[in-house]
């Protein structure tokens, strides 16, 4: 407003020195202007486009992270404001109610890769109208997606095919996480569990957050791939869920681990897996919906 009145006293043939005195004005801010775009910022503003453009439910702290593995040198502070000023901040998340009195603590916490993974279903449907539905089966340590199956039908004897080939894969987990879904909980799965030395966390019902890192890695991938794709086959899904996948271990940043991808985490502890504890997840500031 002090430099629009001070251009308005010079207009009717005031000096720049008197009009910026009356306003209260310093001349240096008075002259000071935006500084034109060198060809660097053209480029960066351009990589940021082309990142949004890919990862439309990105964040800019996650666009950021996605920069300096390219080997850009930028700060946080900037992408935001190239962020904000190309229009691209994500509408905020309804936060979720709190739930006071009520420990969030998960037995048997995840102490080293392959100690605890969790498993669990998604659904969506075709554009045919056939449900689709997706075991998920992750690492709760390094958040490693080992595994998500698109099936138009799958029951126990699907989900013990599944982690049998899983199991030669990658070991056996000390432990595994779920709901009290049928498949989870039938004879079969639990006998065929115990012969294989892995022992089974069973959640509360109706207390979905005690398995929490199968509820968040569910939004993230409902919100990442299953909202932004239309399936017209299961095979088609499997190939979109697939590379989703990959993606999500190998590429795409993780802010609970630093912002490192999960094949990265499991590689980092590796070496130590035995005497490292749970990485803890770094600060964040209070505009969560951007991240």
């Amino acid at each position: 407003m002090r430099r629009e009145a001070a251009a308005h006293l010079i207009a009717q043939g005031v000096s720049e020195r008197a009009a910026c005195r009356t306003v209260g004005l310093h001349r240096w801010t008075f002259q000071y202007g935006p500084r034109a775009e060198s060809h660097e910022d053209a480029e960066l503003r351009a990589e940021i486009r082309a990142l949004a453009r890919r990862h439309r439910r990105y964040g800019y702290r996650r666009i950021t992270a996605l920069l300096r593995r390219a080997g850009r040198k930028v700060n946080p502070k900037r992408t935001y404001r190239i962020w904000k000023a190309e229009g691209l901040i994500l509408p905020r998340k309804r936060p979720k109610r709190r739930r006071y009195g009520l420990s969030v603590e998960r037995p048997h916490r995840a102490q080293r890769r392959g100690h605890v993974w969790t498993y669990d279903f998604a659904f969506d449907r075709t554009e045919t109208n056939r449900v689709l539905k997706m075991l998920i089966v992750l690492d709760e340590f390094t958040r490693e997606c080992h595994r998500i199956r698109v099936e138009l039908r799958l029951d126990s004897r699907g989900v013990i095919e599944t982690l049998k080939a899983l199991f030669a894969l990658h070991g056996a987990p000390g432990f595994l996480r779920s709901d009290n879904g049928p498949e989870f909980i039938a004879d079969a799965v639990q006998q065929w569990l115990t012969d294989s030395g892995t022992r089974t966390i069973y959640i509360e019902p109706g207390h979905p957050w005690e398995n929490g890192f199968a509820e968040s890695f569910v939004g993230k991938f409902r919100d990442e791939c299953l909202n932004e794709e239309v399936f017209w086959s299961r095979e088609e899904a499997q190939i979109v869920v697939e590379t989703w996948r990959i993606e999500y271990n190998e590429r795409r940043p993780h802010s609970s681990l630093g912002y490192r991808t999960p094949s990265e985490a499991a590689q980092w502890l590796a070496p130590a897996a035995s005497s490292v504890g749970p990485l803890e997840a770094p600060a964040k500031g209070s505009n969560r919906g951007m991240d």
